[in-house]
């Protein structure tokens, strides 16, 4: 039997019992669950629906205290963040029981027969949306509430009509079996079966590769790594029949200033951004990583104001051992790759300190290592002389979640090129602020181009993340009970 341990973060120590990392037979038997649930759970009515997501958002909130504490101990992130996240998480339960009871799951395109020939004539027909099936749904390292058991993936699925296998993260395997027990206790409430929402574990990547290549699995979400999430997409695709898998992978979130937005920011900017650099350990998918500002006396003046600000960081423990060796791993290939270290405070403790490097554009654009995400309290200012040179560090970096660009208030030519060059590589453009923090809201975007996420078009957060497990039939000459449905699933 393999086992599966959990670590105090802030000591390293072991915590609590281990835990037995599900065998083969237990993903086979929580897989066949879940399509035996999806049967009914797919033509089910949202109100239906929304009494389920509803009940799972009161559930966790019902134990807070043990679940906050529990997490604090596994990840290390401190009760105020922890507490913001389990209300973030319960409002996109909530979010997404409105949606289900509004019937956005159902909406279709009732395209009514035209008499006469082809091309202008053509028959009754009616576009309506199917639920896909089971989803294996990855849970994050970096949130054990939003992006874990019952995160906005878990959220989406459900209100979509699909059933979910969550597949657990070794970082915080008690809060997720906690949890796990808080959704049994709300399915056999509401008389659904246990099936709906089931949960596997294990450390190895085989219990991640068996779950999304079984073949009654529909589809995969995950968040994580690039390295993670490329290698079950590989998977994903390697099937009999592949499967859409969406992975919400590395990301650089460039913030893009000009001189004068540096200068009128000033201080309490540098203060902004240094507090966005160490958020939460730099431990955020939106960590601005990459900083890249044009040669100036104003930008030069903010990068001295910003090594200050960051100095009297205090980022605390990083959530596993492995990521913390992870970030000295990255900060040090920065250096060899011709980075000059600003801020470079090497420690051996678990709590790192604030990293914060220096190239030119002509070394970042020709050196592919400085192009990799650094997970921590760490970011690269890339040096420019001109918006075309901040135009082709834009398209060295290839994808990412997020852009922010400081100073375009002016509509110039310059200001458009950057709009452009900005829109062309990342899926959330910022004007003002930092990009830490991702509302769910209706007209959030959460995914980018390559290596930000497997599938660009679509978004691991907000209303429309629910569109990723429904796919379009249409509906031809379709009997009248059929189109007294108004698309929702038989």
């Amino acid at each position: 039997m393999t086992t599966l341990q959990s670590f105090d973060a802030r000591t390293g120590q072991p915590l609590g019992a281990a835990l037995l990392a599900s065998s083969a037979a237990d993903i086979d038997a929580a897989v066949r669950a879940a399509d035996a649930a999806f049967a009914d759970w797919q033509s089910s009515e949202g109100t239906a629906r929304a009494a389920l997501l509803n009940a799972l958002a009161a559930a966790l909130e019902s134990d807070r205290e043990a679940l906050v504490a529990l997490a604090d101990q596994e990840s290390g992130l401190g009760l105020p963040r922890l507490n913001g996240e389990l209300d973030r998480t319960a409002f996109q339960l909530r979010r997404f029981a409105g949606l289900a009871q509004q019937g956005a799951a159902f909406a279709f395109t009732d395209d009514p027969a035209v008499a006469g020939g082809p091309p202008a004539g053509h028959p009754a027909m009616q576009r309506v949306r199917v639920p896909l099936g089971p989803v294996a749904m990855f849970s994050a390292s970096n949130f054990p509430f939003a992006f874990s058991v019952l995160g906005g993936d878990t959220a989406s699925a459900l209100a979509a009509g699909c059933s979910v296998v969550v597949k657990a993260h070794p970082g915080h395997p008690h809060t997720s079996q906690r949890v796990f027990g808080l959704v049994q206790a709300a399915l056999k409430s509401l008389n659904l079966p246990a099936g709906l929402v089931a949960m596997v574990q294990g450390a190895g990547h085989e219990v991640g590769v068996s779950l999304v290549q079984h073949p009654l699995i529909a589809a995969g979400a995950f968040t994580g790594s690039t390295r993670g999430g490329a290698a079950l997409q590989a998977a994903a695709r390697q099937r009999a029949r592949p499967i859409p898998f969406y992975g919400e992978l590395g990301s650089i979130n460039p913030v893009v200033a000009t001189p004068q937005a540096l200068a009128s920011g000033g201080e309490a900017l540098a203060q902004t951004l240094a507090g966005s650099i160490t958020l939460g350990c730099g431990q955020f998918c939106t960590n601005p990583g990459l900083l890249v500002f044009q040669r100036s006396e104003a930008s030069s003046a903010f990068v001295a104001q910003l090594v200050t600000a960051l100095q009297v960081q205090q980022p605390h423990v990083m959530l596993t051992q492995g990521m913390r060796q992870a970030l000295d791993k990255g900060t040090q290939a920065q250096l060899a790759a011709g980075a000059k270290a600003l801020l470079h405070e090497p420690v051996a403790a678990l709590q790192p300190r604030p990293f914060l490097a220096e190239v030119d554009a002509a070394t970042f654009i020709a050196q592919p290592d400085l192009h990799e995400e650094v997970f921590g309290p760490a970011s690269l200012i890339v040096w420019t002389d001109s918006v075309a040179q901040t135009l082709q560090v834009l398209q060295a970096v290839g994808g990412s979640l997020t852009v922010t660009l400081w100073g375009l208030n002016d509509d110039t030519p310059e200001n458009r090129a950057l709009v452009r060059g900005a829109s062309a590589i990342a899926g959330r453009l910022l004007f003002t602020g930092v990009p830490t923090g991702v509302a769910v809201t209706a007209a959030q975007q959460h995914g980018g181009p390559w290596p930000s996420s497997t599938e660009p078009m679509s978004t691991s957060v907000g209303d429309t993340a629910l569109d990723r497990f429904l796919r379009p039939v249409s509906l031809q000459d379709m009997p009248a009970w059929l189109a007294a449905r108004h698309g929702q699933p038989c």
